[in-house]
């Protein structure tokens, strides 16, 4: 076995491959750029190697400086992780010339199926039923614009050597093809060093379904289920889970033993995961085969207990496969969902900035995982499992440079509803400050009917959110029991109020019982009448709840007991009551007096600044280009200039139409959120 590995990689995924090789007793070396060194996978390697300045093209993905880093290190192996040098042949090559084994497939594979274009060529000659589309290079827009006419809209403008979301466009008439053209040209060359784009049919309301594989150097093939990876917005997934609720078990035999002929069939040898879209009726076409560990991987290991991780390294070692297709197992039910810096409350645009707070909630094993001692970490134990993959901390930064991935938090539950409920709770006692991120939506989705029925597909963001995300709306049952629960805490801090003022020493009778409770535009008067073990908080009309917490002032997080149900509250201060945000609502909680009540609702609303002719730079961001200039009359549509965040090129189109009086921006320029690009008369 080895001795010292190298993760040729950053982020989650550099401190899930330590994870696992330090349990296997394997040394690990880092490497990192200049915005990266104070980075939690850097922390957390026995060796860490700079590589070069913060873009990915000046570091990351440079094979030389890659390469020099393992000379100095010694490392007998390189994990390249997901992204990055992931999926490129001429890494592979490198390694191998030098002795160093990759902890991927070979580098003819990579090739083969690493390749969007080439892999579909691959599987039609092989018989598997692929989605139609132009697989030759295209040259430019206007022969883009050509294609996507003969295939027809709507179409997926692809990049060759993508993944992650990066490089696709969906494309519904020729001006969209046009942009979506350059623009995922530009994403691919910035991501990935390759700007080669295809063009594919976008096969309307599908599921994604994805089979994960397991291949070694002797042979022997093996698929551990699917995932399904169907909530996805942008292209990119942002809640995956294993099984699918919609496969059988005849499909999934069916999937499988397919992907595991087509690995084959190339000399695969690896984790890697073919890709499939899937109608209505379960007739599956393929996709692409990824041939790296996939970011959603963690829902396969917790519902098999099979480190993927380790058996990649095995393989890598030259160990056949300890594992046969009859000993795999599908237990229970795993969810991930994806914590991004992305701010759901700006249409997901990307947010940067410092972790001013980061508190996961506590990991706990169960399940395969646990049986199977494959756990990592300091887990407890219980009936259902709680993972966290993260690459961050507390007070670290989040960069404009990398993808905007914060974490994968995972659960596992021996059914659906369990799995369900579980992320729930995890979700609700996750805390993070400081920047935008998504939290709140992806709480909202576990709520949402569509996916508790398992009737979603690859359009369900769209469909669901048109508008985009604006929080949620909680129904009365709900607004009563956190009515309750903040009027007790509110007398809790009112009574160290008046301990802090030094008021009289019977302060708790200076303390009123009679409260107005108002969010969500919604008013309750109650009556706290409290105790040694509590509250009982009655409202108007008789009914009676009991409260019960260990919340002090001060917390951010109150776990609290209504009636015997848990609550879990994330708790914010503001004049005259609370930010609560629970299960995806973000609610402002004022606790008043009756006469305070009263007078409130004599104040006049603050009415926000006028910006309707300004154009506001929606995230942190550099300017690509400025399309139009100062006397020029736009459209509503149209593109004014274009902004790069994390990887992602964002075009901003003209809400209405008007006169440009002057541009405060040009290409090159970095902006912070709000900054004004530009103004109209």
């Amino acid at each position: 076995m080895f001795n010292k590995i190298l993760i040729a990689n950053r982020g989650e995924i550099a401190c899930r491959v330590m994870k696992t090789a330090k349990k296997m007793g394997i040394s690990t070396v880092a490497i990192y750029s200049e915005a990266d060194q104070n980075a939690l996978h850097v922390k957390m390697a026995d060796e860490a190697v700079h590589i070069g300045p913060p873009p990915a093209n000046q570091s990351y993905i440079v094979i030389d400086k890659v390469m020099a880093a393992i000379k100095e290190t010694g490392a007998q192996a390189v994990h390249p992780g997901y992204g990055f040098l992931s999926e490129n042949a001429k890494f592979a090559e490198a390694l191998e010339a030098e002795g160093v084994a990759f902890v991927g497939p070979p580098k003819g594979a990579i090739e083969a199926m690493g390749d969007k274009i080439t892999s579909k060529k691959i599987a039609q000659e092989a018989g598997v039923s692929t989605v139609p589309g132009y697989m030759g290079l295209i040259e430019d827009a206007e022969e883009a614009v050509k294609i996507s006419n003969e295939v027809g809209y709507p179409v997926m403008i692809k990049a060759s050597a993508g993944g992650g979301g990066k490089g696709m466009r969906i494309a519904w008439n020729d001006d969209e093809a046009r942009e979506g053209f350059q623009s995922s040209k530009n994403e691919a060359a910035n991501s990935f060093g390759d700007d080669r784009i295809f063009i594919e049919k976008f096969v309307t309301q599908p599921r994604h379904i994805e089979i994960q594989v397991l291949c070694d150097q002797h042979g022997n093939g093996i698929y551990l289920g699917e995932r399904e990876c169907s909530i996805q917005r942008r292209n990119q997934k942002v809640v995956e889970e294993a099984p699918s609720p919609f496969l059988d078990e005849a499909t999934r035999k069916a999937m499988g033993e397919q992907s595991v002929a087509l690995a084959k069939a190339v000399g695969y040898a690896s984790a890697g995961t073919v890709e499939f879209i899937v109608d209505g009726d379960k007739n599956f076409y393929f996709l692409e085969m990824n041939t790296r560990l996939q970011v959603e991987h963690p829902v396969t290991e917790l519902i098999t207990g099979v480190d993927l991780v380790e058996q990649m390294i095995r393989v890598a070692n030259g160990e056949p496969l300890s594992i046969k297709q009859e000993d795999v197992k599908l237990t229970g039910w795993a969810i991930e969902n994806r914590l991004y810096a992305e701010d759901p409350y700006r249409n997901f645009l990307p947010s940067i900035g410092r972790l001013t707070r980061y508190r996961p909630p506590v990991e706990v094993a169960a399940g395969p995982m646990a049986e199977n001692g494959t756990w990592h970490g300091d887990a407890a134990v219980g009936e259902t499992a709680v993972r966290n993959d993260t690459g961050v901390f507390e007070g670290g930064e989040i960069s404009m440079y990398y993808d905007p991935m914060i974490a994968k938090l995972c659960t596992w539950g021996p059914d659906r509803g369990t799995a369900i409920e579980a992320m729930r709770n995890a979700l609700d006692g996750f805390e993070v400050e400081g920047i935008g991120h998504n939290l709140p939506f992806v709480a909202a989705v576990m709520d949402h009917e569509k996916f508790i029925s398992g009737n979603m597909t690859t359009a369900f963001i769209e469909e669901e959110y048109p508008d985009g995300f604006e929080g949620v709306e909680l129904g009365e049952t709900e607004l009563r029991r956190i009515a309750a629960a903040t009027a007790a805490m509110h007398r809790v801090a009112e009574i160290r109020r008046t301990r802090v003022s030094g008021r009289m020493d019977n302060h708790e009778r200076r303390v009123g019982e009679d409260w107005v409770v108002t969010l969500q535009g919604t008013e309750f008067a109650v009556k706290v009448d409290a105790d040694q073990e509590g509250s009982t908080v009655s409202f108007d009309g008789g009914e009676s709840v009991r409260v019960a917490s260990s919340w002090t002032p001060g917390d951010q997080l109150a776990n609290v007991d209504v009636d015997g149900a848990p609550l879990v509250l994330k708790v914010g201060k503001i004049s005259g009551g609370f930010r609560i945000r629970n299960r995806g609502a973000d609610l402002k909680v004022h606790v008043r007096s009756p006469r305070q009540a009263e007078l409130a609702k004599l104040m006049p609303e603050k009415l926000p600044p006028d910006t309707s002719k300004m154009l506001l730079c929606p995230m942190p961001g550099l300017i690509v280009k400025v399309d139009v200039e100062v006397g020029d009359e736009v459209q509503e549509g149209q593109a004014l200039c274009t902004v790069e965040a994390m990887k992602m090129e964002n075009i901003l189109r003209a809400e209405k139409t008007a006169v440009v009086s002057k541009i405060n921006a040009g290409a090159g320029d970095s902006l912070a959120v709000d900054d004004v690009i530009m103004e109209f008369e």
